[in-house]
C-alpha cells in the first residue's frame, strides 16, 4: 500500500504542464481509428489542463508511411510532436516492400486497443455470424469485405484471422481497402460491400444509431461497450485479435522529452475526459511504457508475422 501511494505521489509530482503545447500528428485520413484516437486525446489533455494547446494535422498516405517519413525527416523540428499509431507499424516493419520500422522511431505508450469485428448493414440478410458463415462456406468469394486499411494491414489481417478460425483459407477472402474506417463504413452503408471487417471503434456510433449490425467482436467476452454482441468464441471459433493504439515520437528526442511526453499520457488515463472518451468508442485500455511498450512491440511482430505468412505478403 506504502508503494504505491508513493507511485501515485511521484506520478503527481510530474510536471505535466511542461508540456505547454502539443502538436498530434495523424497518418491517415479524418474518420479513422487514427483519427479519433489523436482527438479523442488531445481533446481529453486540454480538458483536463494536462496540456494548454494540442494541435492536429493529419498526413495521409502509404498505409501510415507519410507520416512515419515526415516524422523522421523533421525530427530537428519535432520537439513537441506525437504521433498516433497501431498494429499497422508494426506490419509494414515486417513487409520486404518497406524500409521503414517502428524502431526508427521512439516508442514512448500505448493507450487503449479495440478490438476486431465483423459487421453489415442492419438491412443485411445475415441476421447473425452463423448465417455470414454458411453463407462464406458456400462460396468464400461471394461476399466483399470493406476495411479502412491497405491489403495485407490491420483490416485485412482481422478479416484473415476469422477466415483461418472457420479453417477456410484467408487468401480467399474479398477484401475491398479504403483509405480510413470511416470510408470504409460509408461503403458498406452505400451497399457496395456487403460487410466490413474493421475494430469496434470504427463502428460503434453508426452500431449504436442502428445502421449497422455488429455480428460478432474479437474478443476474450462481451464488451461492456456491446453488452448484445456476441463474441466470435460465443459460437465456437475462438477468434481474437487486439488492435493496439499509442504514440511515438521523432527519433533522437531528449530523454527529458521523452519522459515529459510519458508522463502526461499517463497522468492522461486517469481523467474523467479520457474515461468517457473510451467508454464512448468502446475502447479497451492496454497501457505500456517506455521498454515495455517495445518489448510489447517486438511480441506484436510474430503474432503478425505468422497471418501475413498465410496472405502471402510475407516469406517463410
Amino acid at each position: 500500500m506504502r508503494s504505491a501511494l508513493f507511485i501515485l505521489l511521484a506520478l503527481a509530482a510530474v510536471p505535466a504542464a511542461a508540456l505547454e503545447s502539443l502538436h498530434l500528428l495523424i497518418p491517415g485520413g479524418a474518420g479513422g481509428g487514427w483519427d479519433i484516437t489523436a482527438r479523442a486525446a488531445g481533446r481529453a489533455l486540454m480538458a483536463s489542463g494536462l496540456v494548454p494547446q494540442v494541435s492536429f494535422e493529419n498526413r495521409s498516405g502509404a498505409g501510415g508511411g507519410k507520416g512515419v517519413a515526415y516524422l523522421q525527416e523533421a525530427a530537428a523540428q519535432s520537439a513537441d510532436v506525437l504521433m498516433v499509431s497501431s498494429t499497422p507499424i508494426v506490419v509494414r516493419s515486417l513487409k520486404p516492400a518497406f524500409q521503414q520500422n517502428w524502431r526508427q522511431l521512439t516508442p514512448i505508450a500505448s493507450l487503449i486497443g479495440d478490438y476486431g469485428a465483423v459487421m453489415v448493414r442492419t438491412d443485411s440478410p445475415f441476421m447473425d455470424f452463423p448465417a455470414l458463415v454458411e453463407a462464406l462456406r458456400a462460396a468464400p468469394r461471394s461476399i466483399k469485405f470493406a476495411g479502412g486499411s491497405n491489403r495485407g494491414d490491420l483490416d485485412h489481417l482481422i478479416l484473415a484471422r476469422v477466415f483461418e478460425a472457420l479453417e477456410l483459407n484467408p487468401a480467399d477472402a474479398r477484401y475491398v481497402p479504403y483509405g480510413a474506417g470511416g470510408q470504409a463504413t460509408l461503403a458498406l452503408l452505400s451497399g457496395e460491400v456487403g460487410a466490413m471487417s474493421a475494430t469496434v471503434g470504427d463502428a460503434i456510433a453508426h452500431a449504436r444509431g442502428g445502421r449497422v449490425r455488429i455480428l460478432a467482436v474479437a474478443a476474450p467476452e462481451r464488451l461492456e461497450a456491446l453488452p448484445d454482441v456476441p463474441t466470435f468464441r460465443e459460437y465456437g471459433w475462438p477468434v481474437e485479435f487486439l488492435n493496439w493504439r499509442g504514440f511515438f515520437a521523432a527519433p533522437g528526442i531528449a530523454e527529458a522529452r521523452r519522459d515529459a511526453f510519458a508522463a502526461v499520457l499517463n497522468q492522461l488515463r486517469a481523467t474523467d475526459a479520457w474515461q468517457h472518451a473510451r467508454a464512448r468508442y468502446g475502447w479497451t485500455e492496454v497501457y505500456h511504457e517506455g521498454p515495455a511498450f517495445s518489448a510489447f512491440l517486438e511480441d506484436q511482430e510474430q503474432l503478425m508475422y505468422r497471418l501475413l505468412l498465410r496472405l502471402g505478403f510475407v516469406r517463410g
